[in-house]
């Protein structure tokens, strides 16, 4: 792996509730008909997760991508709100801004709730949604979630040295098989920096499963086609929350699992999500 896969245009910046959000667009060369795909990150990761994926669907599509406030290149001081539940608000007035109407939308991690939410809550369609890794279901949040909620400003006067030793760990974690050091480090670049550092722990204690309960006794009114994908050795989520999903759609979803996969799909298997996201777009599409 090569950090390459993290190339994504300059962002344009968009202010979505006060907050400055950065957003990536990219378009096929030959502009035909086709579904507009929108891409939504998870925790403590930004854009950059997609970007391999982005860049190979913008061949036919248009493709958005956004860091959420908080994440990222956007907007990350003390008064920016990292709560789930404003950012599926943030989500429903970027899809404004952008004038997607039904959008093919594809979530991971903390993305899947606030796709979720956009949907359920604020009322956007979407064409299709393809969910991997996601946060919806409880229980969700690690102990170590749970020890930064307690403890948050410890966390943050930690020396900077051992802070990004402990965040450099925290992500590689995420994923079944060693990620190369490139990798881990482009990750981990956005959360030691001094403003980072504070941001990282702030993001972590305002994430709590209060803000998914709505979305997941509203699952059942999902009003769009879903399919979900999974790391079979997910050590954050486990993968028998991919088939709980599942039974709480409506409709026949599909699972995909990926086996020697942890929680971190697009980095760990690029060609195998790749080729599920094929296949989902070119059956999506016939069924508009």
């Amino acid at each position: 792996m090569t950090t390459d896969r993290f190339d994504l245009p300059e962002p344009i910046f968009v202010s979505v509730g006060g907050d400055l959000v950065a957003t990536y667009e990219l378009t096929p060369e030959v502009d035909a008909p086709s579904a507009d795909v929108v891409f939504c990150h998870g925790t403590p990761w930004s854009a950059q997760v997609w970007a391999q994926a982005a860049r190979q669907l913008s061949v036919g599509h248009r493709v958005y991508l956004w860091d959420m406030p908080g994440y990222g290149r956007s907007a990350r001081g003390s008064q920016v709100r990292t709560d789930l539940a404003t950012q599926m608000s943030r989500f429903a007035k970027l899809l404004d801004h952008w004038k997607l109407e039904r959008p093919f939308v594809v979530a991971h991690d903390i993305g899947g709730a606030v796709a979720l939410g956009a949907h359920l809550i604020h009322g956007r369609d979407y064409g299709s949604l393809f969910l991997w890794d996601v946060v919806t279901l409880d229980p969700w949040g690690s102990p170590f979630f749970r020890l930064v909620s307690e403890h948050r400003d410890v966390f943050a006067a930690l020396p900077a040295p051992l802070h990004a030793a402990l965040v450099s760990e925290y992500i590689a974690g995420a994923a079944h098989q060693r990620l190369d050091r490139d990798i881990v480090a482009t990750l981990t670049e956005p959360w030691i920096s001094d403003e980072g550092q504070p941001a990282f722990y702030r993001q972590i204690a305002e994430l709590r499963p209060e803000h998914t309960r709505p979305i997941v006794d509203a699952i059942p009114r999902v009003r769009c086609d879903t399919s979900i994908g999974w790391g079979r050795q997910d050590p954050w989520i486990p993968v028998e929350q991919a088939h709980r999903l599942r039974e709480l759609l409506p409709g026949e979803s599909s699972v995909i699992t990926v086996p020697d996969v942890g929680h971190l799909s697009p980095l760990e298997a690029p060609s195998r999500v790749q080729q599920a996201l094929d296949v989902w777009l070119g059956t999506s599409e016939q069924l508009l």
